[in-house]
């Protein structure tokens, strides 16, 4: 007989004498509220099914509920394994990868005699619910990787034996409902049965652990949520984002193309998205040097020694290009930093000169695989707006503050509300314990200073130092990564990186990389879905277009169109003789703020009647009236 000692926040403690004791009947103890609604629980802080057996004398549970992040988590895992059953059970043949859990969704890769269709999803589908509906049990049972290995090689499971061998582990852990069984770490929910609401969404191809050279899988995306009403309003916001989809939309737009014969990850940008990069920069340009930076421009290739030397070489070769000149090597860059460094280097510094802010629209090609490239989400060749503020270590602080200002004005300019995370040292990395630890300590510090929330992403560091994420909200509630923010220590040794200081002795600057919207190409691929190709006016390529209504009116929407032309108006004339509905519609689907209509009216009064692309129409004013209301909105970023 054991004594128990099991602790849940907000109750007293309870001893409790048995020969073993399961993490349900420890919260049974408590008489938890909503026992019914839990998927697993926290045991000493580790994440437990419920009807694991709690091997600690004293526990402190805590339960995790189906409607928590976490518990959605462990929901949606779940049912990958659903679906993987499902899939098994109607394609006999097929193998089985990985099915991980993902933000907001799940999805599984298959190896089959032909990928999966879009039709397909619905008797998988069918059956799944068959699944649900029987409410079967998942078991965990732990055994040897050698046996795991003679399990999942009986199957035909090649892909789990060749994970089981790469996890290099003595013992696994394999999950089973019905008959199906999977290589999984685990927690899952109690049974099929507690699976309240899930839709499989789509189907893509992807290749086995992202390598182009391993064999191309189907994937299988869906979702699950704690209820049907989550669930509803979750696949209405994917059909919404399937509408701003900006792989489609942007082409539409004649923003920008992609094509095989160039390559892939490499973008081709038209006028108007060419105009859009153009204002995007300019508006970067201006808010950088108000802020004190100085603008640099360094070469796109470098000699491959001084990437030895920065510890990108050994840290991050995988994701760089590599040319020879002369039968000398060079890399082209990834990143600005290097550049920026030599700049520096080129004179003696006094702390009296620091902090120097150098700022480069700076264009980076890194080796992405194929199977990752998204649009403008993940492109070969982008342009970051980067900058690197090299500062005296006592005003690191200042300086970490003063980028995440700069940050929170500029969201707020795009209506992007944010969250930050504090990225910590990953495994690949270079530099002191000590200097990680400085390095870590300042931007807690500063986001602690500021007083904002933060979360820690253990691991997800760059590789010279620790990092602030932020990740934007858009109008969808989606997350993406833009901003961030990293503190290094590091480099400025390895380039011997000096100032003379207050006493007359050299000493060691702390260096800051920071990018505010990231990469250009990126950041334009967010803007168009968070508005929809909508853009407002101070941002939109075209913000105007006159439209005649008959060929008599030509003359005076000539007049109209040059004197917007005089005042930098980014105008548009359609003079084509087609009726004035088509071409409002033509106008509308390019999303255009303003369409100035040229009729008889407008003509004899020396005017035009601007209309909204929302169809509202304005009141008949001259050329300067409208001049004047669009010079407003874009000083009001509207």
């Amino acid at each position: 007989m054991k004594t128990f000692s099991i602790h849940l926040k907000g109750k007293p403690p309870v001893q409790v004498q048995a020969e073993s004791l399961s993490v349900r009947e420890a919260l049974e103890r408590f008489e938890v509220g909503g026992l019914d609604r839990v998927v697993a629980a926290k045991v000493n802080g580790e994440q437990r099914d419920l009807s694991a057996e709690i091997a600690e004398e004293e526990a402190e549970i805590k339960p995790v509920y189906i409607q928590s992040e976490e518990g959605l988590h462990i929901l949606r895992h779940s049912t990958s394994h659903v679906m993987a059953m499902a899939v098994k059970e109607l394609f006999p043949g097929v193998k089985v990868t990985i099915g991980p859990a993902i933000e907001n969704a799940f999805y599984y890769d298959f190896d089959y005699e032909r990928p999966f269709r879009e039709d397909d999803l619905p008797a998988i589908e069918e059956k799944m619910k068959e699944i649900v509906n029987a409410d079967l049990p998942f078991s965990r049972k732990e055994i040897t990787s050698q046996e795991a290995i003679r399990f999942f090689r009986d199957q035909g499971e090649d892909y789990k034996v060749e994970l089981i061998q790469d996890l290099g582990a003595d013992r696994v852990s394999l999950y089973t409902q019905g008959g199906f069984t999977d290589l999984c770490r685990g927690p899952h929910i109690p049974s099929t049965g507690m699976i309240p609401a899930f839709h499989l969404t789509h189907v893509a191809g992807a290749y086995w652990r992202g390598d182009e050279k391993r064999p191309m899988l189907s994937r299988i995306y869906g979702t699950a949520f704690a209820d049907q009403k989550s669930l509803k309003k979750y696949l209405y916001r994917l059909e919404e984002a399937k509408k701003r989809n900006h792989v489609k939309l942007g082409p539409r737009l004649e923003l920008f193309s992609t094509h095989e014969e160039i390559g892939a990850g490499m973008i081709v940008w038209h006028p108007k998205g060419a105009m859009l990069r153009h204002i995007l920069e300019e508006f970067e340009i201006r808010e950088h040097l108000h802020r004190g930076y100085e603008l640099v421009k360094g070469p796109e290739i470098l000699k491959t020694e001084l990437w030895k030397k920065s510890g990108h070489f050994e840290n991050y070769r995988e994701n760089m290009y590599f040319t020879e000149i002369d039968k000398q090597s060079y890399g082209i860059k990834p990143m600005n930093c290097l550049a920026h460094m030599l700049i520096y280097a080129s004179k003696l510094r006094s702390y009296r000169d620091l902090p120097k802010r150098y700022f480069e629209l700076g264009t980076v090609h890194r080796h992405e695989r194929s199977g990752v490239l998204n649009g403008l989400f993940r492109v070969r060749e982008f342009t970051q707006d980067d900058a690197h503020i090299i500062c005296t270590p006592d005003q690191l602080n200042g300086e970490i503050k003063g980028v995440l200002n700069f940050v929170q004005e500029v969201m707020g300019i795009f209506a992007f509300p944010y969250d930050l995370e504090i990225s910590t040292r990953p495994e690949k990395s270079i530099g002191s314990d000590a200097d990680w630890e400085l390095a870590t300590q300042a931007l807690v510090q500063a986001m602690e200073d500021e007083g904002l929330a933060y979360e820690i992403n253990e691991g997800d560091g760059a590789f010279y130092g620790p990092k602030i994420d932020v990740k934007l909200n858009d109008a969808l509630g989606r997350k993406w990564q833009c901003a961030t923010i990293q503190c290094d220590f590091t480099l400025p040794e390895k380039f011997d990186l000096t100032y003379i200081g207050k006493d007359g002795d050299r000493h060691r600057p702390v260096m800051v990389h920071r990018v505010i919207l990231g990469a250009i190409e990126r950041f334009i691929g967010i803007l168009i879905e968070h508005y929809a190709g909508a853009f407002p006016t101070w941002l939109a390529p075209v913000q105007a277009v006159v439209l005649t209504v008959t060929d008599r009116n030509i003359t005076h929407a000539r007049e109209v169109y040059q004197a917007l032309l005089d005042a930098d108006i980014r105008v548009e004339a359609d003079f084509r003789n087609e009726k004035l509905g088509f071409k409002i519609r033509e106008a509308q689907l390019s999303k255009v703020p303003y369409m100035l209509i040229i009729g008889d009216r407008e003509c004899d009064n020396n005017g035009v009647t601007p209309r909204q692309r929302n169809g509202q129409n304005l009141s008949l004013m001259n050329a300067g009236g409208f001049i004047d209301l669009i010079r407003q909105e874009i000083q009001q970023r509207r």
